[in-house]
């Protein structure tokens, strides 16, 4: 009865301990621009529209200002050179398609489906 007792607090204390599995994202959209930029600002709603279609362990979207102090170091690790630009990296972080200027949702929408069907 001990053993039994051992076994199922052993059992209870290794469930606890187990932390759900961290999904990554199939694609991780990055926006790199400003919130001062006209076509930057245009951008703000192809964001949202992918953020509306797609669930974050699908399609994770994130925005650096780079205009701004803290977050302009971002323009040189991503090596751009004119805002927008919209970086896509794999579920390994590696980035598969890059474009700058601003990119209308149906043309960005399809750069994501290409990486979700693979």
């Amino acid at each position: 009865m001990k053993i039994l007792k051992l076994a199922i607090v052993v059992l209870v204390m290794s469930l606890a301990s187990c932390s759900p599995k961290e999904t990554k994202p199939k694609v991780t959209f990055i926006e790199l621009g400003s919130v001062k930029c006209k076509p930057c600002i245009r951008m703000q709603g192809v964001i949202k529209q992918v953020e509306a279609k797609y669930k974050q362990d699908k399609v994770k979207t994130v925005f650096y200002d780079v205009w701004t102090k803290e977050l302009e170091h971002y323009a040189d690790d991503y090596h751009i050179e004119s805002i927008p630009t919209q970086v896509f990296l794999d579920e390994n972080g590696k980035e598969y398609f890059r474009h700058e200027g601003f990119f209308e949702f149906e043309k960005l929408d399809k750069i994501i489906q290409k990486k979700l069907i693979n």
